[in-house]
């Protein structure tokens, strides 16, 4: 019987239509366009406008997505994963809102949440429901609605984020194509140095912290871009190693949204070429849970089946990872 594994079957996305340039940044904070493209490599994000829509709007609108491309059935979804750093609301589940919403009444769901980490972790845990049989369809949506976490007065944060949300379909594959092989990991002594620091337990709403507007993401930005350049770059040179894998062998690097600094250095350090990288943070920012499911959405023309992928990720926490995945579908 040949080996059961877990593959992408379809993809979708959704970003909102209002689009924050650097130009109009420049009338907030102080900055410029050329600067920050220099610096991360972003042209313009997305910023989901309407105060009555949260993050579960951009994940339903990219399941609705990919539910249409693929005439999927949304009752045959047997999981709906959410990944995300913006969940509608504490204590109720966002993925749950988001199953009943698409239709996938058959399906149980929950959050995954590990800051830009998320959907890279999720693809490891939808596989593994695929592998063990116990699923024939789990929907992994990463989705997140940044803007609600941003102070537009700090310019270290305001000009990397975007809002948008991508979804992917996993199914089981008998070909070899799918997941192959992971390296994760975590290291809780840098979580002070990317954060939202109030709303949550440790330190709950009060007048003091919204009056000092600690409910806005915080970051050490030179702390954290030193940390996601060697990290990432590691765990990228670690697993090929561990698959026996040349950089030739290597079709694309999909790695999570950051910085366009941080994804070329990954690239040299695993020595690909350009032309093998995926890149679409000129136009969305840092999307965070949704970087990689946009990359998959944008390139999926690009890719063809049988195509070797490293899947890579840093975010706060700290917490990072890479994942050799094999494409499986011709679009």
């Amino acid at each position: 019987m040949s080996k059961v594994t877990a593959a992408i079957t379809a993809v979708g996305k959704y970003v909102p239509d209002y689009v924050l340039t650097n130009k109009e940044l420049e009338t907030l904070v102080d900055t410029n366009d050329e600067w920050i493209v220099a610096r991360t490599g972003i042209k313009e994000r997305r910023i989901l406008k309407d105060k009555d829509k949260g993050t579960s709007f951009l994940a339903i609108k990219a399941a609705e997505d990919l539910i249409t491309k693929k005439d999927l059935d949304p009752k045959q979804i047997d999981l709906v994963i959410v990944a995300t750093a913006t969940p509608d609301m504490q204590a109720a589940s966002t993925a749950a809102y988001v199953a009943t919403k698409i239709g996938a009444v058959n399906a149980f769901s929950f959050d995954l949440e590990s800051a830009c980490s998320s959907f890279l972790y999720g693809v490891s845990v939808a596989s593994q429901y695929i592998e063990t049989g116990r699923y024939k369809k789990v929907l992994l949506i990463g989705a997140d609605k940044n803007s609600s976490m941003i102070d537009y007065a700090d310019r270290a944060t305001c000009i990397i984020f975007g809002d948008g949300g991508g979804a992917v379909l996993f199914e089981q594959n008998i070909e070899g194509n799918g997941f192959q092989d992971e390296y994760l990991r975590t290291d809780g002594s840098g979580r002070q140095f990317l954060q939202v620091p109030a709303g949550g337990s440790l330190m709950p709403a009060t007048k003091e912290t919204v009056k000092n507007r600690l409910h806005y993401a915080k970051q050490d930005g030179q702390t954290v871009f030193k940390n996601a350049v060697f990290n990432m770059a590691d765990v990228c040179e670690k697993i090929l190693d561990k698959n026996n894998l040349k950089n030739d062998d290597i079709a694309w690097l999909v790695a999570h949204q950051a910085n366009k600094r941080i994804v070329e250095a990954t690239a040299r350090r695993m020595k690909l070429d350009a032309s093998k990288v995926m890149l679409n943070i000129q136009n969305y920012g840092n999307t965070t849970s949704a970087t990689i499911p946009l990359l998959f959405a944008d390139y999926e023309k690009q890719l063809k089946k049988g195509d070797d992928l490293v899947i890579a990720a840093f975010g706060g926490g700290f917490s990072w990872g890479a994942i050799y995945f094999k494409w499986a579908y011709n679009s």
